[in-house]
C-alpha cells in the first residue's frame, strides 16, 4: 500500500506542476484551489508513504516522478522541445529510480 500511495504522491505532484501553469495563466480562486489540493494530497501521501520506506529511496523516487512526469508532460502536451538530450536525462532518472526501488 505504501508504494501506491508513493506512486500517487509522485503523479498528485505532476498535477502541481500543471495547476503551477494555470496559476501563472489565469489567477483565479479555482486555479488556487487545484494548486493546493494537489501539492497538499502529493505531501500527504508521502509523508504516509515515508512511514513505511526509507526516507532517501522515498524522496529520491517521489522527486524523480515529478522531475520525468513535469517534463514529459511540458515536451507532449506544451510543446517543448523533445531533444533526445532531454529523452537521456529523463532515462537515467527513471533507471536511478528503479535501481532505488530493486536494492530496497
Amino acid at each position: 500500500m505504501e508504494w501506491i500511495a508513493l506512486i500517487a504522491a509522485g503523479l498528485c505532484e505532476v498535477l502541481g506542476v500543471i495547476a503551477l501553469r494555470r496559476v501563472a495563466l489565469l489567477r483565479s480562486f479555482g486555479s488556487y484551489l487545484f494548486l493546493t489540493c494537489s501539492l497538499g494530497s502529493s505531501f500527504l501521501l508521502l509523508t504516509y508513504a515515508m512511514n513505511f520506506i526509507s526516507m532517501g529511496t522515498a524522496y529520491a523516487i517521489w522527486t524523480g516522478m515529478g522531475t520525468a512526469g513535469s517534463t514529459l508532460l511540458g515536451m507532449f502536451a506544451f510543446g517543448e522541445p523533445k531533444e533526445w538530450r532531454r529523452v537521456f536525462f529523463i532515462s537515467l532518472i527513471l533507471a536511478s529510480v528503479i535501481g532505488l526501488k530493486m536494492i530496497t
